[in-house]
């Protein structure tokens, strides 16, 4: 009888027509008219668990739910340690006008790759999981953890209902750590360990003026326009190198030891080639004294996402707006308070607005705090063997810029240590698209993860 890994590569192109018949279903969580679509995925994945083994297998969905989908196995016996693996099968809306080769639900294989919208983010990662649990279980009769999978249908629209089924249901979702798998490395040869990522507020900035739009010959030179005050308000919220002007926005930061700049020393060079390869601005901006890689990930930032106001359509309107308007985010990095943020940068921009206009700062989405992960820990040291046996290379240690505000709920509210293990490649273009996936990482993806079960059951023993 064939071990887990014989298993997998025999069925290796099965699993990846699994990936594209996956692929296929266009379960995109943000637009309700594909809702059907979503849940057409989530009976996909459900069939598939219940096929390979898993049990308890359910779909938790209420009135206002994109399905949760839920299995568990239990083997490995009460006193074995039991593993969550938490993946997301939804995905962002994609057409062909956006600048797609190819239809984004229709995938394609070309020169290695599989061409679709979720490729990357992250249907390889629902696979990739099912498929090391198949293998284990059609090899092996079993694995040597008890595994417990929930794979969300909402990650992409805002993950309004986990953060309430968390705690709500910590009994069902009970483990001795939480695997998310999901994200990407900076090169297909070479994995990652990501330890550390940043949290987020956002919120929209209105400035207002006059009490309707004005003819700008007429009141131009005696009414301040919402734009410009708007331009001159936000102008301020950072000095020519970078750094956030707000009073009190660094207080809570905690300051690099030398040996984690050494160890964020590692990854610097894939930061500077991945920022020439996909954002290749005209020179690197940014805080003088942090490198890249620590700008990236233990630096916290305040960034205009959109800036709106006035006529800018076709032809030309000699307009005075009434209001203008400005979509603000800051990535925090731990012990950052969102709240305490906003509260900060609410109060300086009420300081720097004149009295010729009004500003009104809101909150549009509850923000999540930035999170470590202990590098020790012995899932992160399985995660890094099971990473160097599936690629023959050691992984490197990073802090990602990103947010995963669901890393941060399972924290705070399961006390276990997580571990983040993605397996698709940064290049491959999440969101944007003609969106991939390179084949072998699906496959490299499937052998990490079985040889995280075993190197975690280890561990987890010798505990």
């Amino acid at each position: 009888m064939p071990n887990a890994y014989d298993y997998a590569t025999q069925h290796a192109d099965r699993f990846k027509d699994q990936l594209i018949e996956l692929l296929r279903v266009p379960s995109i969580s943000t637009l309700d008219a594909h809702a059907d679509d979503v849940r057409a995925a989530a009976d996909w994945i459900i069939a598939d668990m219940q096929r390979i083994g898993l049990e308890n297998v359910r779909k938790i969905e209420h009135d206002t739910y994109l399905p949760l989908v839920y299995g568990e196995y239990n083997g490995a016996g009460p006193d074995a340690a039991t593993v969550l693996v938490y993946c997301h099968y939804d995905v962002q809306p994609a057409e062909m006008a956006d600048g797609w080769t190819s239809d984004p639900f229709t995938p394609v294989e070309r020169d290695g790759k599989v061409y679709a919208r979720g490729a990357l983010d992250s249907k390889v990662h629902v696979i990739a999981q099912l498929k090391a649990i198949e293998s284990m279980l059609a090899a092996e009769g079993g694995l040597p953890v008890n595994v417990k999978v929930l794979f969300e249908g909402e990650e992409e629209s805002g993950s309004e209902h986990i953060f309430g089924f968390v705690p709500e249901n910590l009994d069902l979702l009970a483990a001795d750590t939480v695997v998310v798998s999901d994200g990407s490395m900076p090169d297909p040869a070479q994995p990652i360990l990501v330890y550390g990522l940043r949290g987020l507020v956002t919120m929209r900035l209105t400035v207002t003026g006059p009490q309707r739009d004005l003819h700008s010959g007429h009141y131009g030179g005696n009414v301040h326009n919402p734009i410009q005050a708007l331009a001159e308000i936000i102008a301020q919220l950072h000095d020519a190198d970078g750094h956030v002007t707000v009073p009190g926005f660094y207080d809570d930061v905690r300051p690099l030891s030398e040996s984690e700049r050494a160890l964020l020393a590692g990854v610097e060079p894939w930061v500077k080639a991945e920022w020439q390869s996909l954002a290749n601005a005209p020179q690197i901006w940014g805080e003088p004294d942090y490198s890249m890689s620590e700008r990236m990930g233990a630096r916290p930032t305040l960034e205009i996402n959109g800036i709106g106001g006035g006529f800018y359509g076709d032809g030309f309107k000699t307009v005075l707006p009434h209001r203008a308007g400005a979509n603000i985010s800051c990535r925090l990095v731990p012990d950052q308070n969102p709240a305490k943020i906003l509260a900060a940068l609410d109060a300086y921009i009420q300081h720097l607005t004149p009295p010729t206009v009004t500003a009104t700062l809101t909150e549009t989405e509850a923000g999540a705090p930035g999170i470590l992960i202990d590098r020790e820990s012995a899932p992160v040291q399985a995660a890094s063997r099971a990473y160097e046996a599936a690629w023959e290379v050691k992984p490197i240690f990073s802090r990602e810029g990103g947010s995963v505000p669901i890393v941060a709920a399972f924290q705070q509210q399961m006390q276990v240590p997580v571990v983040l293990m993605p397996f698709g490649y940064k290049g491959g273009g999440a969101h944007g698209p003609d969106e991939y996936v390179p084949v072998d990482l699906l496959h490299k993806g499937i052998s990490a993860a079985m040889t995280f079960y075993r190197e975690y059951a280890a561990l987890a023993q010798q505990a």
